[in-house]
């Protein structure tokens, strides 16, 4: 059973979560903005906050985490904007860009840069296939009531007592360069665990549960989870790491949980007993929400194509196949659109569902006691020699080795399943790609489209369904036939873990923070600077050159992952990838308006270069008669009825940024993190609340005075759709801050930082 509170809870040690209603204050003896600074999420905050107001917070992160299809992009836009040492420790890890792009040298050209970096400005450099990102900062990171802040979604180590962050790498450039993260102070919902999980439900398992009942309703977002109460101890910390990960997929700002001894002994056996801190809600706690949630009620999960919240119970699905199959096809028609015939009905042999693949992989899925568990399952089966493949990725080198010393990756390796070294690949469509029409069950972060390496431009899809590392060896143990892991009935033999450290000592760059000026960067050919970008004008232009009306867009849709990876070094040649398996003629329409904009940034005549432009200017200019090319920029904007859902990736917003975008309208920002994107660039996150769309794909809207409006921080800014006549209608930026609206005004964070740097 899983419970959302309908408005506030109080939670008082030793007692279940009370409802808020009138009077309770006074049972307390306690106000709710007392009783919110004795949540543990508080004093977090409250001990990172510079500034002297916790209404709206000024963090300093402890420590920085990017990877190898960020850290290029971010170091270039700091240096660029007066970089000269990492003045908190930074780690630089390898686990994206790991498979060398043949025939080039591309991915390996970025991990030679990443540790001339670290030498030059004082970072650590994790080699490829020594840790995926998150593990390695669970082993050697995370550190009791501190924070990370990281670039990508999934920095989340609150199961270790650290509130960790995932956001679009401008954010991190921030934190390098002295300045903070700026955000209101954040609603913290409670996560109450009771209960005990049911034998072979996992970590995955209760994430997915939690995810189908709180992402639709927008209950966590941009919220801090908070999780408490009696169940939490009996989990191992492993399982809390694997429900911890997920909690990215609910659009949750962060999460922290309370610790104890079980928590404590996994710092010892990684050789930082000291970093533990004891964290619980003192007295009692006042929270924005309640997410209670009866652990032993929770069954094996499936989170159906394409979202980690399209979830049913294993056992739902197989009893209503057919049923729920049409949903899911229903579904992925909002997706996918009429590109490609797409059903999963042909995996359907004499009423049971067969998959082509099975994966345990990552952050999420790769962990120690996780492939323990589906080794146990396997040991002694064959997973055949049909269409059905299992491949699992150990999270960390000192994963992989413990695992090769208790024998279990010899049991795993005997049934047919291949053991690969720590790589992010399969989370973002880099390894074990699905054939076309096949299904692929994974532990793993997510399942949208195109991210398990589907070009739907092209006719080629594949489907991606999230499960948990049990279910997923039961599944193998019947050759890909879906199967629950509650139907297993041997045992779980729960082999100890041992840390061997001396794997990252032996080849892990580690500066302890001390810069050497003298180091050369290693530049290879495809990393290239940032193109000069404009400051926000006293008008804007813009034709709309995508519309979108899928109920929600990822960044994989806005910007592909996969082998456009190997690109994000190079931001004019990934910008050839935008909205490419969503819009795919986005980019010949930014490019064709932006030539526009070139031409009158070189005092040229824009209608040369687009010719309608002639006649848009004459019909703006009956009405302002003072609109003039040196008063007005040109550019594009995309509408998404709610874009930015999923990755922390900056690229979706500065891929539009390089063809000459200047905004986004939208109904609403799925995440913080992609509005921050968007402004960190200089494209404005504009808000569109009218339910009767006003233009379309192709049409020019003309914004007056939007220099103006942004200066003064206006709540409502006029613009005009341009047809037969100027037709008005009402735009929303939200709630700025100074910064933010001085940094839109620069026309991105690299522009202002080299005016107040």
């Amino acid at each position: 059973m899983i419970k959302l509170y309908k408005g506030g809870a109080w939670l008082t040690k030793g007692q279940e979560p009370v409802s808020d209603e009138p009077g309770l204050e006074q049972k307390y003896h306690l106000g709710k903005y007392e009783a919110r600074r004795n949540t543990i999420a508080y004093s977090i905050l409250k001990k990172h906050n510079t500034s002297e107001n916790m209404d709206f917070l000024k963090l300093k992160f402890d420590k920085l985490t990017s990877h190898d299809i960020t850290f290029v992009g971010i170091i270039q836009t700091a240096r660029a904007s007066g970089l000269e040492r990492f003045p908190v420790p930074y780690i630089l890890t390898n686990c994206h860009n790991s498979l060398c792009a043949v025939g080039g040298t591309i991915n390996e050209d970025d991990h030679v840069f990443g540790l001339s970096c670290a030498k030059k400005y004082g970072g650590v450099y994790v080699p490829p296939h020594q840790a995926v990102i998150h593990q390695y900062a669970r082993e050697m990171l995370a550190e009791g009531g501190k924070m990370i802040l990281g670039s990508d979604s999934h920095t989340r180590y609150g199961a270790l007592g650290t509130m960790a962050m995932g956001e679009g790498g401008p954010e991190l450039v921030k934190q390098l360069l002295g300045k903070t993260y700026d955000i209101p102070y954040p609603e913290i919902v409670g996560v109450y665990l009771t209960g005990e999980p049911a034998f072979g439900v996992g970590p995955q398992d209760i994430a997915l549960a939690i995810i189908g009942a709180v992402f639709s309703s927008g209950y966590v977002k941009n919220k801090v989870m908070e999780f408490v109460g009696p169940g939490v101890e009996r989990l191992s910390v492993d399982y809390r790491i694997g429900i911890d990960v997920m909690t990215t997929e609910t659009t949750c700002l962060s999460s922290i949980w309370q610790t104890d001894d079980r928590v404590k002994e996994f710092y010892e056996i990684h050789g930082r007993g000291q970093e533990y801190k004891e964290l619980q809600p003192e007295g009692t706690a006042y929270y924005d929400g309640m997410v209670y949630v009866d652990l032993s009620t929770i069954r094996p999960m499936i989170a159906m194509p394409f979202h980690p919240a399209n979830t049913y119970t294993i056992e739902e699905l197989n009893q209503n196949l057919m049923d729920i199959l049409d949903e899911v096809e229903k579904k992925a028609k909002i997706s996918l659109g009429e590109n490609v015939p797409y059903t999963l009905k042909d995996k359907v042999r004499n009423g049971k569902l067969y998959v082509e693949q099975g994966i345990i992989a990552g952050c999420a899925g790769g962990g120690f006691e996780n492939i323990c568990d589906a080794a146990d399952i396997l040991r002694g089966k064959s997973i055949g020699s049909n269409e059905f493949s299992l491949s699992i990725y150990p999270a960390s080198t000192p994963i992989y080795v413990e695992l090769v010393k208790n024998g279990v990756l010899a049991d795993l390796m005997q049934t047919g399943a291949i053991v690969k070294t720590a790589f992010c690949g399969p989370c973002f469509g880099a390894g074990d790609t699905p054939a076309n029409n096949a299904l692929s069950i994974r532990h793993s972060t997510r399942n949208f489209p195109n991210r398990e390496g589907s070009k739907v431009q092209e006719g080629q899809i594949s489907s991606v369904a999230l499960m948990d590392a049990r279910s997923i060896a039961a599944t193998a143990a019947n050759k890909g036939c879906l199967t629950a892991a509650t139907e297993y009935e041997g045992i779980y033999r729960k082999p100890a873990y041992f840390f061997d450290g001396s794997i990252y000592k032996n080849r892990v760059f580690d500066s302890k923070g001390v810069a050497d000026p003298d180091v050369e960067i290693q530049l290879g050919p495809n990393i290239k600077d940032w193109p000069k970008m404009p400051k926000l004008p006293e008008n804007l232009l813009l034709q709309v050159t995508a519309e979108i009306h899928d109920p929600v867009t990822t960044t994989d849709e806005l910007i592909p992952s996969g082998e456009t990876s190997s690109y994000r070094s190079n931001p004019i040649r990934l910008a050839e990838f935008a909205l490419s398996r969503k819009a795919p003629d986005y980019v010949e329409l930014a490019k064709k308006i932006q030539k526009g904009e070139i031409a009158r940034e070189q005092n040229k005549i824009p209608e040369m270069q687009v010719p309608e432009l002639e006649k848009v200017r004459e019909q703006i200019q009956a009405v302002y008669e003072n609109m003039s090319w040196e008063n007005t920029g040109i550019g594009s904007t995309i509408f998404a009825e709610k874009p930015g859902d999923g990755s922390a990736r900056e690229q979706a917003a500065s891929c539009q940024k390089v063809l000459g975008g200047w905004a986004n309208i939208a109904r609403e920002y799925a995440t913080k993190r992609y509005r921050s994107n968007l402004i960190n660039w200089g494209m404005l996150p504009f808000l569109f609340t009218d339910k009767e769309m006003v233009f379309a794909k192709g049409d020019y809207i003309y914004i007056p005075d939007i220099q103006e409006a942004v200066k003064k921080g206006k709540a409502e800014i006029k613009a005009f759709v341009i047809k037969d006549k100027l037709y008005p209608f009402i735009l929303k930026l939200g709630e700025m801050t100074q910064d933010e609206r001085d940094i839109l005004l620069e026309g991105c964070l690299i522009n202002y930082y080299k005016l107040y740097i």
